[in-house]
């Protein structure tokens, strides 16, 4: 047991935890931080030559505050130092060692976006939440969410990112990228991400999103023809799936000479109670770790942080859900 130092004792005497400190003990304990270090360690410095490289555990750890909190790599630094709720989580002890600095955790930050190990660390979740029966089979809903770039062009370079494109949703227009994901329709868990300009439309991109033995999909009305598409009708598999798709609101003032309005409506609304799963995990990016914006140029950056928030986001789901944390590690 580690041995506690005078603020862990003056901070055992509060009479409630902040919602800060309750999440990241939550996310501390849930966490599979063996098997997510084995896969860094690959690509990790060996220490041979230079200065002895930071522990992985300790970076990851910071790399993660980064993106729940939305912090650049100053302000999660100085975060640390502010905040005992993350000093306990980094498990740094200020009499024997300092937090690693800004340019340690932009190398580090770098390592995990040249090696796409932040869609490794996803794949390698998913694969042991389906192994230990925490993810269901013969559906998926698929959906996807913009994430505003900057459109300024006040930059070095005097124009906005070349890798974002501008749509139009309802009569506002935005500037950036869309992230589609395809969620398990039992669960809710998050099984596929792809990242994309705001200008490609959602059903272009959901046949990568369908898994092999899916027999149904859901999605709303965005996905309207989805199953006359030609790479759907080719496609042997793709072609036998259900696609259960809601229709369009404006569709359902119509009367009907069978009187069958209602029923129409009821049929919706079961197919939006499914669908409705796929916006916890938008929610927790969104609004739990304030993903609303990119925070670097170029999609591929941006897509690395994504997978981790949806790896974190499935584990808080799993967590909240009190589920057995032992099939996951083993």
């Amino acid at each position: 047991m580690k041995q506690q130092t005078f603020s862990d004792i003056e901070y055992s005497g509060r009479k409630r935890k902040t919602k800060r400190e309750t999440f990241l003990d939550i996310m501390n304990e849930i966490i599979p931080w063996e098997e997510w270090v084995a896969h860094i360690t690959p690509h990790y410095p060996d220490g041979k030559r230079g200065r002895p490289p930071k522990g992985i555990e300790r970076m990851l750890r910071m790399y993660l505050l980064q993106a729940w909190f939305t912090l650049s790599d100053e302000g999660v630094e100085e975060a640390i130092y502010d905040s005992y709720a993350m000093r306990k989580f980094m498990g740094v002890d200020f009499i024997n060692e300092q937090v690693p600095d800004a340019t340690t955790l932009l190398h580090f930050r770098r390592l995990m976006e040249e090696n796409k190990l932040g869609e490794r660390l996803f794949k390698v979740l998913k694969d042991a939440l389906e192994r230990s029966g925490h993810i269901m089979h013969g559906g998926t809903i698929v959906d996807a969410t913009l994430i505003e770039a900057p459109s300024s062009t006040k930059n070095e370079a005097k124009a906005r990112d070349p890798e974002m494109h501008q749509t139009k949703k309802g009569n506002q227009w935005h500037f950036g990228m869309k992230v589609h994901i395809g969620v398990d329709a039992g669960t809710g868990y998050v099984v596929n991400v792809e990242g994309t300009s705001a200008n490609v439309h959602d059903v272009t991109v959901a046949p990568k999103l369908i898994r092999e033995d899916d027999e149904v999909v859901y999605g709303d009305s965005g996905y309207l023809g989805l199953d006359k598409r030609e790479e759907i009708v080719s496609d042997q598999h793709l072609a036998r799936i259900h696609y259960c798709i809601n229709r369009r609101p404006g569709t359902l003032r119509k009367k009907t000479d069978n009187g069958g309005q209602n029923w129409e409506r009821l049929i919706e609304r079961r197919k939006s109670s499914v669908r409705c799963k796929v916006e916890h995990p938008f929610r927790f990016i969104k609004i739990q770790c304030g993903f609303r914006k990119t925070v670097y140029r170029g999609i591929s950056k941006n897509l690395s942080r994504l997978y981790m928030l949806f790896a974190s986001a499935n584990l808080w789901m799993c967590a909240l859900a009190g589920r057995t944390l032992e099939p996951i590690r083993g």
